[in-house]
């Protein structure tokens, strides 16, 4: 995709031709300032009319005209304007110059207007309106290019991966725009709250929110719940749930046993399959890992039509020899043990025999639309297994419900806004599902601060199957991987400068031309690339360099501000010290007064002195 090579045409004046540019320059001063002084000179003196400038200037050297005092104070005037100018021209090129990047002039080598013409408005909509989602607008907003002002989008059938290294604005341009512009329901996934707190008071008019929050990343309370087992619909499902926990928590070219990785694989699938089977909860999955010879599970396979293969390979893994009974219970109850988490599970599990919460359904919640919150930390007791599972359900009920709709596309398109998808998200057949989910409307962001994160998530194949399986790659700078940054540098391409040089010899003057191939960017230009700007790399189309537009500088900003100020502790009591008790009234979604500060909770109390009510989290 590397593109074709530009040419900046005949560069490196010799200083025999500047002298001459800057003679000429001076005789053509120098004759038409004399001109314009004599010929208003002779209107004022009414004297006998003047020639041409070039017959004027021999006239005065011969004397013929007479240079007068309102000549002098003509050509005097004449200096003071052109010096005025010339001034005025040097402050406002060097104040276009100040007001835009250093790697500005490197924008000018990229793709021109005809060349990204789908990118803009007016093209994404077509090809909006070809798919039949012309009234969700054009697409997702990328930025504004730094040639020609234009916005460009990604279209509704586009993919989109981003790379921006820490504090480069990914979260403020890309992640919380998107949410904010997206026409159906949108799935986020992150490690920190700003998205939820930025985009869930905008967001609450497109429908329901749901905060799936298990590690309490911004402390929202579990007044609903998600069953995985709902997922598990046949072995395949079992199968599929199964791999996404092993997945989750296992990183690229980790040491494994081939047998035990395998057999504990599916051990894992079959006892997901019997608790969906017997409507149990998940954690029951835990407790048959922990006592190895309970055949309860393969009792109820066996007692399900169809399940009968299912029950026998379970029964072989009970019935195994007991060293090679143990590895493969133990390689399972590894990828299980995010289950022990207390304060994770009470999101997926019934609360109680009474729960009255309400019960996430993904199916429902692509069809009536609302938005969706995955958040996840990583470390011991991460739940990026759930955070996994939850959003693999989710798209997949949106494929689902796509194959019933016109085109086989969702009406109204779904926006997945994957940030930190390697840390929280490591779904590990994203890469080989990610082309086909634009062909159902489905528009995934899989945001990453670097290669070598996404390298670490899918292995070098996967993420070059990623990349080039995306027709959005943006490039966000903050990356110091020379490697990454040798290869944006060559798909951005080249530009040729065509220098000349003069030499003598003998008395004879002689001239040699010579061309020189430069990268439009080097690496160091996109290691520093300043904040503000992008490098966009779309499918079939040149390299472009992009103003990025953050949600402060969007018409929806006050909402945003809003939102922030209603939900994140730090941005209220930094908005209430700033203005007092009415700056909650002021932002426009708060409360009437300020919201109290929490008592202290003192330190945690021991499981061992809880009573039955808090043990079980009621």
């Amino acid at each position: 995709m590397a593109q074709g090579k530009k040419s900046t045409g005949p560069g490196g004046l010799s200083a025999e031709s500047i002298l001459v540019f800057i003679g000429v320059a001076i005789f053509v001063l120098v004759v038409g300032g004399t001109w314009v002084a004599t010929k208003v000179a002779s209107a004022i003196n009414d004297t006998r009319p003047i020639g041409n400038p070039m017959s004027n200037l021999i006239d005065i050297i011969n004397g013929r005209v007479r240079w007068s005092g309102a000549a002098t104070g003509v050509l005097i005037l004449e200096i003071v304007v052109l010096g005025l100018l010339v001034g005025l021209a040097f402050y406002l090129v060097g104040k276009m110059r100040n007001a835009g990047s250093r790697v500005d002039r490197s924008a000018q080598l990229m793709s021109k207007r005809k060349e990204i013409y789908k990118l803009t408005r007016e093209g994404a909509q077509q090809i909006a309106n070809r798919l039949g989602a012309g009234h969700a607008g054009p697409g997702v907003m990328i930025g504004r290019t730094v040639r020609d002002n234009l916005e460009v989008f990604g279209s509704w059938e586009d993919m989109h991966v981003d790379i921006w290294g820490p504090r480069t604005g990914k979260t403020t341009s890309r992640a919380v725009p998107a949410i904010l512009d997206a026409p159906g329901a949108v799935v986020a996934t992150s490690n920190k709250r700003d998205i939820v707190d930025a985009t869930r008071d905008p967001r609450s008019a497109k429908g329901p929110i749901w905060v799936f929050d298990p590690q309490e990343v911004c402390g929202e309370s579990p007044d609903w719940w998600w069953n995985p087992l709902s997922y598990v619909t046949d072995e395949v499902k079992a199968r599929e749930l199964a791999e996404h926990f092993v997945a989750s928590q296992r990183k690229e070219g980790a040491q494994t046993d081939a047998f035990f990785d395998s057999a504990g694989t599916d051990l894992l699938a079959g006892l997901l399959l019997a608790a969906a089977v017997a409507k149990r909860p998940i954690t029951q999955v835990y407790s048959w890992l922990a006592d190895q010879r309970n055949d309860e599970p393969e009792r109820i396979l066996r007692g399900t039509p169809g399940l009968q293969l299912s029950a026998d390979a379970l029964s072989g893994v009970i019935n195994a020899p007991d060293k090679q009974r143990a590895g493969v219970y133990g390689t399972a109850q590894q990828s299980a043990q995010f289950l022990i988490n207390r304060k994770v599970t009470r999101w997926v599990i019934p609360n109680g025999p009474n729960d009255n919460r309400p019960q996430f359904n993904p199916h429902t919640f692509v069809r009536e639309g609302g938005t969706l919150y995955s958040l996840s930390k990583e470390g011991a007791g991460t739940a990026g297994p759930l955070v996994t599972a939850l959003t693999v359900a989710v798209v997949e009920a949106a494929e689902d419900y796509a194959k019933t709709c016109p085109m086989g596309r969702l009406p109204n398109p779904l926006v997945g806004v994957l940030d930190e998808a390697a840390n929280v998200c490591r779904w590990k057949n994203l890469p080989d599902l990610y082309s086909h989910f634009g062909s159902r409307g489905i528009v995934l962001m899989t945001i990453l601060q670097s290669w070598a994160q996404g390298m670490e998530c899918w292995g070098e194949r996967g993420m070059e199957k990623l990349w080039s399986a995306a027709n959005i790659r943006v490039y966000g700078g903050g990356a110091s991987d020379a490697n990454f940054l040798e290869r944006l540098s060559k798909l951005i391409g080249d530009y040729d400068i065509l220098s000349s040089s003069v030499s003598y010899n003998k008395g004879e003057r002689g001239t040699s031309k010579q061309t020189q191939r430069h990268h439009i960017m080097e690496v160091s230009d996109l290691a520093s690339m300043p904040p503000g700007r992008a490098v966009v790399f779309p499918s079939g189309i040149p390299a472009t360099m992009i103003k990025t537009v953050p949600w402060m500088a969007r018409p929806d900003a006050g909402a945003v501000k809003a939102s922030l100020a209603h939900h994140d502790p730090g941005a209220g009591t930094a908005l209430a010290a700033q203005g007092g008790a009415n700056a909650w009234v002021a932002a426009g979604t708060g409360p009437a007064t300020p919201p109290a500060p929490a008592a202290p909770s003192g330190p945690p109390v021991p499981i061992w002195e809880q009573s039955e009510e808090q043990r079980r989290g009621w």
